[in-house]
């Protein structure tokens, strides 16, 4: 399948990173959103950081305005009668997204294929709200998009092998790498992370060390690049307890039950950098 046109339905944080991937390796793109509002600042940030690699030689000016210039703007769904790969990074929620696929469904071409960004969501119950669930796939970017490499992907009960093989294809086009994974709750990204971030929550929770203290056992004794409670807040803390509620209903199993705390910070609003208070301050 030839796909020459793709729409990013969300100018957030990933679909951004992810319109600006698509449009810096050639694709049209259309980038869609509920208002123009968040267009404009979806796509601010998107020149921010290709101004930024103009002044890091890492593109020239030319190229910058190229990419620019194939990014078209939308705040219709309906405009996805011109594309053939339709990628939905909306808010992490069950109806919202089936809502969005059944209207997709309805207005992309027969030959589309329907790509979900969810990091946790089950592909084949987003596949349930079309009439094409052999067309429909995840593709689960990493945060931030233009940086990070993997993609996972992740066939639905019907996904077909030509419409994984052409997802496989295209990431690869997007110089980024490919890992299939089968549609489990939390797939493998997020089903390893976030419990090793709840259980850094219940290690602060029961007063076992500071929280500076429990980072930087884990970037200095494990070599990880963020503390797990500092990567809480740039993810978000709202996002990381609706995650490992997923995966507690899922699985059924105790180990994944979110933290009082996790949950207690969340409910005072402390979500985390976004909204400038989480386990550490940013304002």
């Amino acid at each position: 399948m030839n796909i020459k046109t793709v729409m990013v339905i969300g100018a957030g944080q990933m679909g951004g990173g992810i319109a600006q991937v698509c449009a810096q390796s050639g694709y049209n793109v259309i980038l869609n959103d509920l208002k123009d509002e968040f267009l404009t600042r979806g796509l601010g940030v998107i020149k921010k950081n290709l101004n930024r690699a103009v002044s890091k030689e890492r593109m020239t000016e030319e190229d910058k305005n190229a990419t620019l210039g194939r990014i078209t703007r939308s705040t219709d769904l309906n405009d996805a009668k011109n594309a053939d790969l339709i990628i939905e990074a909306a808010v992490e929620n069950m109806s919202i997204k089936t809502k969005i696929f059944e209207t997709l469904d309805q207005a992309a071409p027969a030959h589309a294929i329907l790509a979900s960004n969810t990091s946790s969501l089950p592909i084949t119950e987003i596949a349930a709200a079309t009439k094409r669930p052999e067309q429909v796939i995840g593709m689960h970017f990493m945060n931030p998009v233009p940086v990070m490499k993997l993609v996972e992907i992740i066939r639905g009960l019907a996904t077909t092998d030509e419409v994984y093989q052409a997802i496989e294809e295209m990431t690869k086009s997007l110089s980024k790498a490919p890992v299939e994974v089968e549609d489990f709750p939390g797939f493998v990204s997020n089903r390893i992370l976030m419990p090793m971030i709840n259980e850094a929550i219940y290690t602060l929770y029961e007063g076992v060390a500071t929280k500076e203290a429990i980072d930087d056992v884990m970037k200095m004794g494990m070599n990880h690049p963020m503390g797990p409670l500092q990567l809480a807040d740039f993810i978000g803390l709202d996002t990381c307890l609706y995650i490992m509620e997923i995966l507690h209903e899922g699985f059924g199993d105790s180990k994944y039950r979110p933290c009082p705390l996790l949950r207690k910070y969340v409910k005072a609003g402390w979500l985390g950098k976004k909204t400038g208070r989480g386990f550490y301050s940013y304002e």
